[in-house]
C-alpha cells in the first residue's frame, strides 16, 4: 500500500494490467511476438518493450544509447522517435528474454510504488518527451494505469483474447477519455452553442455522457441525459476505445455506430474523437 489511498487505485489498476500483460505474453510462441497490433509499426513485442522502457525510466535507469535505423516509417518526429528507442533496442530479443525482463521490471516497480511516500500533488518526473517535465504524483500513476492497460487491449486485440474490458484500468480509462469529450464536441466539431450530444456506450462497460454547449460556445460533460439533443452517438466500449486512442479510423467501424440527430455534427466529432498522441 501506498500511504495516500487516493493513490492506491492506480497503483491497482497498473499492478492488475502488467500482471494480465504478463501472463498473456509468456507463454507466447516466438512467432506469436511478431504479430503485428493496431499501434503503427508495432508488433506485440514492441508494445511489450514500450512498457519495459517506459517503467525502467521512471525507476531511474540510464536510457539506451542506440541510433535508430533511417527506414522505420511510423517515426515521424521527436516525440515518436523517443519512444521508438526503447523499442528498438529490444527488436532482436528472444521471447523468454523479453518475458524475464518485463517479469523483473513488474517487480521493481511494484516494490517502488509500495514503498511510495510522496502525497498526491508532490511533483513528480514525467515519463512522456513531451509536456511538462514535472507532473503531480496523482496525475503521473493515473496516465501509467492508462497507458498501460490501453496497451494490454492493444495485446489483447492482437492476439485473439479478449478480457478485462471492465476492469480497474478500464475505469481509469473511461474517466479519462470522457475529460476530453467537451473539447472534441464544442471546440473540434464546432458544435452549436446551447446545444447537447449525448454519446452512448454499451458493452462490457456501460455508461451514458452528455456534453452540453454554452452559450459562449464552451463545453461541459455530466451524466445526467438530455430531452433534446442535437445528435446521439451509440457505440460499444471497445469501439469508443479504439477511435480515442487512435487505434481505428471512423470509416472502419461505420457498422458499429449509431448516429442519431444531426448527421454532420456527428461525423465531425469522430473526425476528432482520437485524443490521444
Amino acid at each position: 500500500m501506498t500511504d495516500h489511498p487516493s493513490l492506491q487505485p492506480y497503483v491497482d489498476a497498473w499492478t492488475q494490467s502488467m500482471e494480465a500483460i504478463s501472463e498473456l505474453v509468456t507463454p507466447l510462441a516466438e512467432g506469436e511476438w511478431n504479430r503485428p497490433t493496431e499501434c503503427p509499426g508495432w508488433s506485440v513485442r514492441d508494445v511489450v518493450s514500450h512498457l519495459i522502457g517506459i517503467e525502467c525510466e521512471l525507476l531511474g535507469d540510464p536510457r539506451p544509447i542506440h541510433t535508430l535505423p533511417r527506414d522505420i516509417y511510423h517515426v515521424q518526429d521527436e516525440i515518436s522517435r523517443h519512444m521508438e528507442i526503447q523499442v528498438d533496442v529490444r527488436r532482436h530479443h528472444t521471447g523468454p528474454e523479453m518475458t524475464s525482463e518485463l517479469e523483473y521490471t513488474i517487480i521493481r516497480r511494484a516494490r517502488q510504488l509500495r514503498n511510495e511516500k510522496r502525497g498526491p500533488e508532490d511533483e513528480v518526473a514525467s515519463a512522456l518527451p513531451f509536456g511538462p517535465k514535472k507532473v503531480p504524483l496523482e496525475l503521473a500513476l493515473r496516465t501509467r494505469a492508462f497507458d498501460v492497460w490501453v496497451h494490454e487491449q492493444d495485446l489483447r486485440r492482437a492476439l485473439g483474447k479478449p478480457g478485462n474490458l471492465d476492469s480497474a484500468g478500464a475505469l481509469v480509462a473511461r474517466d479519462l477519455l470522457v475529460e476530453a469529450l467537451p473539447k472534441v464536441v464544442a471546440k473540434e466539431a464546432s458544435a452549436p452553442v446551447n446545444s447537447a450530444v449525448v454519446i452512448d456506450v454499451g458493452g462490457p462497460l456501460e455508461f451514458m455522457r452528455t456534453v452540453r454547449v454554452d452559450g459562449d460556445g464552451r463545453g461541459s460533460v455530466d451524466g445526467s441525459p438530455s430531452l433534446g439533443p442535437a445528435a446521439t452517438l451509440s457505440l460499444d466500449w471497445e469501439t469508443y476505445l479504439r477511435l480515442a486512442c487512435g487505434r481505428v479510423r471512423p470509416e472502419a467501424v461505420t457498422e458499429r455506430i449509431k448516429i442519431e440527430g444531426d448527421a454532420d455534427l456527428a461525423a465531425a466529432i469522430l473526425q476528432h474523437f482520437a485524443v490521444t498522441p
